[in-house]
């Protein structure tokens, strides 16, 4: 296939614009935030038993929850079954937005010098903040 000069540079004018658009998309995402959101990260005992039963149901797959009980919302991140313990859940970003709460998160693999078990685990984080608005929440 032969492509000529100018229809290459057609191409690649196509490519650039629509990087540059993309990077211009998550620009937005930043200027639409409202502001950041105070969250409490909640161990086991301190979780409705309702939801820790539904966590109990979706822990062996990558799962997103949200749970409200009165003035107060759960959400709930969970990566699946992972080889071995000694995973961790950081929590990036959490937000406000004119039309939802952006909450953020990522999953820390164990290091090369942690002494971890061979066992499987299900790595999941729950954390609490207060209900806003009925917003939906985006993933990331």
């Amino acid at each position: 296939m032969h492509i000529s000069i100018k229809n290459f540079f057609r191409v690649m004018t196509v490519v650039l614009l629509t990087v540059a658009l993309m990077g211009c998309e998550t620009g937005e995402k930043a200027a639409d935030k409202l502001k950041d959101l105070d969250f409490t990260v909640v161990g086991e005992n301190e979780q409705p038993d309702a939801l820790k039963d539904i966590i109990a149901e979706k822990s062996k797959s990558a799962f997103q929850i949200s749970y409200t009980i009165g003035e107060e919302l759960y959400i709930a991140i969970g990566y699946g079954e992972q080889p071995s313990g000694g995973y961790s859940i950081t929590v990036n970003e959490f937000y406000e937005t004119p039309d939802s709460l952006f909450i953020d998160t990522t999953l820390i693999g164990p290091g090369s010098a942690e002494n971890v078990t061979d066992t499987p685990t299900t790595p999941y984080i729950v954390i609490k903040t207060e209900n806003i608005a009925d917003k939906p929440i985006e993933f990331n």
